[in-house]
């Protein structure tokens, strides 16, 4: 046993040699101690994500046992026997000494390096050359020569060469002499940085080459960078003859090479490739999410950050302190930038014996992790403490405290905001923006519109403009953190004038208190992806829809309604949420039931229009079905009363649903538009190597409707393309959101290429860390200039395409052109902006300031000036929503951490039934959702049943209720829109008559187990 555990031992910890070294499909025949199911488990993943990935499946499997009898010595005969004698030497606890390893690698960079070169050999002759000498098996001997059959030369040089380097060290001389007994001796040359020459300088061959160091530095400017830490193994060189090497290890190369880049890669050409493809940020995108794997991994990356000229020359400012806007399109690397900024700032600080702190803010959740795990973690935790924050974090002590820790924190801007509005409350810890010294801001151009970016800025403006007046005074002035924003697109603000435009931006420099936004022209360094748009014909028939839009027909008329809009237009969708809010508050009963029941059908003729007549059918029957099981509650085993109107919207769709069923089943019937992308997919993927895509699509429900699509599609399959959906994890749709873990497991499954297709809502848009695609197609969707520019620049792989899928005259073509003029508009404001005269631009920035801290006072006025602040809690009440019963009063509503609106009176408990929560299911800090609580009179969800700290609690959701004020009511879809403040919850308090009330019953069934 203890010997199994010594070898497990050395297999975790050479586990990333091996998983580069081991050939796993001749492998896995010779492991009998794993079992098949494993072992198709394996080869699926060899197939899928090629030999690297399989390797960590495999190297999985066995740590995972169990061992059986016998099992070490068998992957170690297996190893030998398959040509990996390299990877059984490190199990085998006889690795290579240091300097052997380094020169191994070193060996197998120069192969990478000169592959073009090499692929030019006489693969036979070499092949049996290298089997002869026992560098290559009887299998690689066998499969090389079939390459060679079937793909030419070329294609078994390449299999010749991914075979070759994995044999122990000490195979690169062997090597060499196969090249030479075969007559190679211009490869020969090229692989030792030397000519064959003799005294007299006669050759050993009649072939005339150049001249080695101008080859070698050929290669060099083809193949990018090579590291200046890395020189030419001592074995290729003589004592006289070290021009390779000196190349090798000139600082005078452009970039730097990237430590993460595989050095066993499936294919040598997938290394050049990468190479080519390397984004401008520096790091090669070849190596999918090496940068996360390294992080987690490998520890942090300590190499120099090295940024490119145009780079160095917008982060200029902000290394002298000052306060910028960067402004960079997707992919040239803005965040490597603020990465760079953070050390240089922070060891400015400690030079200066000043303390530094160092704040980044994004604006959602999956941002933070991004950034720790890619950018801030990776290149500077061996220097600094870095540190991430969000709503997903586990950890148990405060963000004040967390802050104070560490020297770079990486947070969700909200949290920070609410740690700067505690530090104004007396029993609160919070912070201060003196505190801070740097704060960096991702996607700033959200700082508008009193989003939580403004709130923070408005805090940092009113402390600046206060420093004014405390100059003045000739007192001290309060310390405010430098900043730096980060954005690909500022957009325009709905600009119809350049001024209007240039007025945006400046307002945006404004609210961010930057000294000019500097930007670059990146178009010699980047190409655009190719755009088309591509119009599918109208539907000259659509019964499916006529079914629809008669039964939407015969429920106006049941409720008296009749809208002046079309159904399923965006205009009918916002007419029904009015009248059924009205409805709401009017408690009339029959109009809100049947406005919200109109709302389904329109949506599912939106559906109908862009994804398939059966899906918009089974979104129906589910509505349908999910609305008769809200009638009825198993556990109380009693129906819920349903009321004439209900009764006469449930017949109704009971009627047509075999109609809609027969109709949805007929694909002559179906939308155009589909099949102009199912065109649009098949092409791009039957005409690339390698494909890598993604849509955008409007709603949740088309995103998951059309990645199902393309699953059970074979089509698709028979062309590669492996999808899945990418939604939010907001709770506001008629759909389950995706949990933060979700959307992190299926974006690490697009980097690693397990799928190769997202369709996605604007989640995907912006700041996320999507690995760099060749296909972006927007659905029938078009928005504003941001997210055009955002969503174009997915497509950062080289010969990329944008393609826009839209309906002849629906008027989204048009509105595409719009969002192109406004994106040039943007970009003359920009420059304008950035060119204006020192003096004029401080001037203009300075009212635009005033403007907004003016604004937010009266704001901030106005709230305070509703009255209902200062008024006792009990003079609101609520009630259903659904069928207007008394659900509580105010004076019974308590807050859970300034979030969780819960009801406390014992008799609450009697109006609801408990169902089943499908929709949360993760655990959050000290509180889980463990059921919905639903009306008892007409089943309407009123929120969840939340565990806090062991006590069941209540927690009612304002929008689905009536508010009662002054006789007056009104619908809230936020409690932050309804102005009055409740007391928090006391969980001392709760906690005992909670301990008192499980005693109660505890003791009541003893009696009745006794009687």
């Amino acid at each position: 046993m203890s010997c199994d555990k010594e070898n497990i031992g050395l297999i975790e910890c050479f586990r990333n040699r091996l998983r580069r070294l081991i050939l796993v499909e001749p492998l896995l025949d010779r492991l009998h101690f794993i079992e098949d199911c494993d072992k198709e488990s394996i080869r699926a993943k060899l197939n899928n994500q090629g030999n690297l990935h399989a390797a960590d499946q495999l190297l999985n499997t066995i740590l995972k046992g169990p061992q059986t009898e016998g099992w070490f010595r068998q992957l170690l005969d297996g190893l030998e026997t398959v040509g990996c004698k390299h990877a059984a030497n490190y199990i085998n606890n006889n690795p290579p000494t240091p300097s052997m390893e380094v020169e191994n690698d070193n060996c197998i960079r120069m192969i990478q390096l000169l592959q073009p070169t090499l692929e030019i050999m006489k693969t036979r002759d070499v092949c049996m050359s290298c089997h002869s000498k026992d560098i290559l098996t009887d299998e690689d001997r066998d499969n090389i020569l079939a390459e060679t059959d079937n793909l030419g030369s070329i294609g078994g040089a390449r299999l010749l060469l991914r075979r070759v380097v994995r044999n122990e060290a000490g195979w690169f001389s062997t090597f060499l002499k196969a090249l030479t007994d075969t007559e190679h001796f211009p490869l020969v040359e090229e692989l030792q940085g030397k000519d064959l020459v003799d005294e007299e300088g006669e050759r050993d061959t009649p072939h005339a080459l150049k001249d080695d160091k101008e080859l070698a530095k050929e290669h060099l400017k083809t193949n990018l960078a090579v590291p200046a830490q890395v020189k030419a193994p001592a074995s290729l060189l003589d004592s006289s003859c070290d021009s390779i090497s000196g190349i090798l290890s000139s600082e005078s190369l452009d970039g730097t090479f990237d430590s993460t880049v595989d050095l066993y890669t499936d294919d040598f050409s997938q290394n050049e490739s990468s190479h080519a493809s390397e984004s401008m940020d520096g790091s090669t995108s070849g190596s999918g999410d090496g940068g996360a794997e390294a992080a987690a991994a490998g520890g942090p990356e300590e190499g120099g950050i090295v940024l490119r000229d145009y780079q160095m020359d917008v982060a200029g400012p902000a290394l002298e302190g000052k306060n910028i806007i960067i402004c960079l399109p997707t992919g040239s690397g803005k965040t490597r930038v603020a990465v760079y900024i953070t050390k240089e700032h922070l060891d400015s600080r400690k030079r200066g014996n000043q303390p530094g702190k160092v704040v980044v803010l994004v604006n959602k959740i999956p941002l933070v992790e991004q950034h720790y795990s890619t950018e801030f973690g990776r290149f500077l935790r061996h220097q600094f403490k870095v540190e991430r924050v969000s709503g997903d974090s586990q950890m148990k002590i405060s963000f004040p405290e967390i802050f104070r820790k560490n020297d770079i924190i990486i947070c969700t801007a909200q949290i920070l905001e609410n740690s700067l509005a505690n530090a104004k409350k007396v029993d609160e810890d919070g912070i201060s923006l003196s505190e801070i010294t740097l704060m960096v801001i991702d996607e700033c151009h959200h700082t508008q519109k009193g989003g939580v970016y403004n709130h923070i800025m408005i805090r940092y403006l009113r402390q600046k403009h206060r420093n004014d007046l405390l100059r003045k005074e000739q007192k001290d002035p309060l310390a405010i953190p430098q900043v730096l924003g980060l954005t690909a697109s500022p957009g325009v603000g709905g600009a119809k004038t350049q001024q209007k435009a240039e007025e945006h931006i400046l307002r945006i420099c404004a609210n961010l208190d930057a000294v000019t936004i500097k930007t670059k022209n990146l178009e010699e360094e980047s190409t655009s992806p190719f755009k088309r748009i591509a119009s599918a014909d109208k539907r000259k028939e659509d019964p499916f829809g006529d079914v629809i839009k008669g039964i939407m027909e015969q429920i106006q008329t049941h409720a008296g309604l009749n809208p002046l809009c079309d159904f399923g237009t965006q205009n009918y969708e916002q007419w029904v949420v009015l009248t059924e809010q009205n409805a709401a508050k009017e408690e009339n009963t029959k109009v809100r039931v049947c406005a919200e029941h109109l709302r389904q059908y329109n949506e599912a003729l939106h559906q109908s229009n862009t994804i398939r007549m059966s899906d918009a059918y089974r979104f129906l029957d589910k509505y349908y079905s999910e609305e008769g099981k809200k009638k009825y509650d198993p556990d109380e085993e009693e129906t819920i009363a349903i009321t004439d109107t209900e009764r006469f919207l449930f017949t109704l769709f009971k009627d047509k649903r075999e109609n809609l069923q027969d109709l949805a089943k007929q694909p002559k019937y179906e939308n155009n538009s589909l099949s102009k992308l199912r065109e649009n997919i098949l092409k791009e993927f039957t005409t690339r190597a390698e494909a890598r895509g993604i849509i955008f699509t409007k709603t949740r429900l088309s995103a998951i409707a059309l990645s199902q699509w393309i699953q059970e599609n074979p089509k698709f399959e028979e062309c590669g393309v492996r999808a899945s959906h990418l939604i939010g994890g907001g709770d506001q749709s008629l759909v389950k959101p995706m949990t933060s873990a979700e959307q992190k497991d299926v974006l690490k499954k697009f980097r690693q290429g397990e799928i190769n297709l997202l369709i996605a809502t604007t989640v995907a848009e912006e700041g996320l860390d999507i690995k760099e695609c060749n296909i972006v197609i927007r659905y029938c969707l078009v928005t504003n200039e941001i997210a055009m520019i955002q969503a174009r620049g997915r497509g950062r792989a080289e010969d990329s395409s944008y393609t826009l899928v839209e309906v002849e005259g629906s008027g989204v073509a048009e509105r595409e052109s719009v969002n192109e003029y406004r994106e040039k508009m943007m970009e003359k404001a920009i420059i304008k902006v950035g060119g204006l005269p020192r003096a004029e631009y401080n001037k203009k920035i300075k009212v635009f300031q005033l403007q907004a801290i003016v604004e937010e006072n009266v704001r901030t006025k106005k709230k305070k000036q509703k009255g209902m602040q200062k008024e006792d809690p009990s003079k609101v009440s609520f009630s259903c929503r659904s069928c207007n019963r008394p659900v509580c009063s105010g004076e019974h509503i308590k807050v859970i951490e300034d979030m969780h609106h819960v009801v406390v009176t014992p008799g609450f408990r009697d109006l609801f039934i408990v169902r089943e929560n499908t929709s949360l299911q993760e655990r959050l800090l000290d509180y889980e959702a463990n059921g919905v609580i639903a009306c008892k009179e007409c089943g309407n969800k009123w929120g969840s049943l939340m565990l806090y700290k062991g006590i069941e609690c209540p927690c009612l959701n304002i929008k689905n209720a009536v508010v009662t004020h002054n006789s007056k009511n009104r619908v809230f879809n936020k409690w932050s829109e309804l102005a009055i403040r409740f007391p928090a919850f006391d969980y001392a308090e709760h906690a005992m008559d909670f301990a008192k009330h499980a005693m109660a019953e505890n003791s009541e069934d003893e009696e009745d187990e006794t009687m």
